[in-house]
């Protein structure tokens, strides 16, 4: 017990300290916000992919896929790493960082109307932001209880509480500038951790081979070995998980957030190799480590307890050392998307929703104090939602955490895509792709809940789970904004092709990275 208080103190005072250290750097908008654009690539790739895993990935997620795909669930990890890593990066990252540059825009919502020219574009996808993010960060407590209920019989509200109370003291201080220094810690350990404790877990049952030998005599109803083989018992399924878990990502304001405030152009190269690796190891890992749940449960524990039980089962027997290891690697990949949710909708709220409700521009330090505000406002919320949820099991609250990834994703991918690469995107096919992905993870929600009923193969195909819509949403976007497009380009901002300069600015580069036809001098 003195070993696992020990670490979790240690592990606040980082972060507190952190958050002071940093005050220097958030003392305006910009600096608050963004850290000033001057993130350099560790500290931007580790908040990449800190944001990216939580214990949303690494006890639910994992439990949940590892169970339902076995080993074949590790494709969920390499998908976050390649698809929602590598190429978000070399797809979003570059463009990302010119064109908000260029508009002077901070946050997702403020780049859709100041992109498309309009302030109700503006304010709604803000409100979509702070509402779907709620129950997301809420989903982050709830990810912690199980663990520290094993570790330290604590219950779960004082847990919620605590962590809640510095992960506002470090983001009310310290801003971004603090969540990405802090994340980088958090990553480090969260790197180190889940190798330790892969290899402890698999060692209980006589190492990697024997683990695999006992899976395989694991009866499933598809064929025998299927928890082994190469796409698991469902491959379509599988295939639905990762396109939601890892293209998702791109949609995300709190993810794409993190290239408005990248350096410069040799940070983007080192931080897409230093995120990619991340997430090889961390997301690969988690669900690696998932795939072996069954070894862990039975079918009848996990009816009883529902999936969230299923990672704790499996460290419950590790020493004090790792068990306090894997609390500080939960609560690193915990606060770390805690810090960058919070900052997030504190900052959309503030300047989106309300600055542009007021028709009003505030001060800095007008902006600056109610920021702050909202940041602890925005925690107590997720807190009381996460504590109501935990105690009543209110179904309403864990249905709508299903749905936010699905609704945000949906929502403001294509948009967002299509307004860095065509000029021809419209203010009628951003608002199409809004309504279209709400209309239906709302559809979803109440299906979900029993209060409507869906008809017919293709609606009940769709509305099998909100991974299954959230999917279709995403893909739906990409082909409904060009097509609207298209049909609406009375609804083009006139300023488009201005805005489009940007990108073919002159620019010196080394000679070593762009060849020429130049004599020598």
């Amino acid at each position: 017990m003195f070993i696992k208080l020990f670490l979790i103190v240690v592990f606040f005072t980082v972060f507190v300290l952190v958050g002071l250290k940093c005050r220097a750097v958030s003392s305006n908008v910009d600096g608050y916000v963004l850290g000033g654009r001057k993130v350099g690539p560790w500290l931007t790739a580790f908040a990449y992919g800190t944001s990216y895993f939580s214990a949303v990935i690494f006890v639910g997620y994992a439990g949940q896929f590892g169970w339902a795909f076995g080993v074949s669930s590790t494709w969920i990890g390499l998908g976050n790493a390649f698809i929602g890593s590598l190429l978000a990066w070399a797809i979003l990252g570059r463009r990302t960082r010119i064109m908000t540059r260029f508009l002077d825009s901070k946050t997702m919502p403020d780049f859709f109307g100041r992109r498309f020219a309009s302030d109700r574009i503006k304010v709604a996808s803000s409100a979509i932001t702070f509402f779907f993010l709620i129950p997301y960060t809420a989903s982050l407590f709830n990810g912690l209880s199980r663990l520290f209920k094993m570790a330290f019989n604590v219950d779960y509200a004082v847990c919620v509480v605590v962590m809640a109370l510095l992960t506002a003291i470090y983001v009310i201080v310290g801003g971004y500038m603090a969540t990405a220094v802090n994340d980088f810690i958090q990553g480090l350990v969260m790197l180190a951790g889940i190798v330790a404790v892969v290899l402890a877990v698999l060692s209980q049952n006589g190492g990697f081979m024997k683990s695999l030998a006992l899976m395989s005599e694991i009866e499933s109803p598809v064929m025998k070995g299927a928890y082994v083989s190469f796409f698991g018992p469902d491959p379509f399924y599988l295939l639905v998980v990762v396109l939601l878990t890892s293209l998702g990502t791109w949609g995300l304001p709190q993810m794409v957030g993190k290239f408005y405030a990248i350096k410069n152009e040799e940070s983007i190269k080192i931080g897409t190799v230093i995120s990619t690796a991340f997430a090889v190891v961390v997301a690969g890992g988690c669900y690696f480590l998932g795939g072996f749940g069954r070894l862990f449960a039975t079918a009848e524990s996990v009816k009883a307890q529902g999936f969230d039980s299923i990672v704790p089962n499996m460290l419950s027997n590790l020493g004090d050392v790792l068990i306090g290891v894997v609390l500080i690697l939960v609560l690193s990949a915990s606060m770390s998307t805690l810090s960058s949710l919070v900052l997030t909708s504190s900052s959309t709220l503030t300047l989106d929703f309300i600055g542009t409700i007021k028709n009003k521009r505030n001060t800095e330090k007008g902006n600056m104090l109610m920021m702050r505000v909202f940041v602890a406002v925005f925690i107590v919320l997720s807190a009381a939602i996460a504590i109501v949820q935990a105690k009543s099991r209110v179904t309403f609250i864990a249905q709508l955490m299903g749905v936010s990834w699905g609704a945000l994703s949906g929502a403001f991918l294509a948009p967002f895509l299509y307004g860095l690469y065509w000029k021809k995107t419209s203010r009628a096919a951003v608002w199409t792709s809004f309504c279209f992905a709400t209309f239906v993870e709302i559809v979803q929600l109440l299906k979900s809940l029993g209060i409507v009923q869906v008809e017919g193969a293709f609606l009940t195909f769709i509305f099998r789970n909100s991974l299954y819509s959230g999917v279709f949403c995403m893909l739906a976007g990409l082909a409904i904004v060009p097509l609207v497009s298209v049909l609406t380009q009375k609804t083009k901002p006139e300023n488009a092709d201005n805005m489009f300069i940007c990108y073919d600015k002159k620019v010196m580069v080394p000679a070593r990275e762009i060849l020429t036809d130049e004599p020598a001098q």
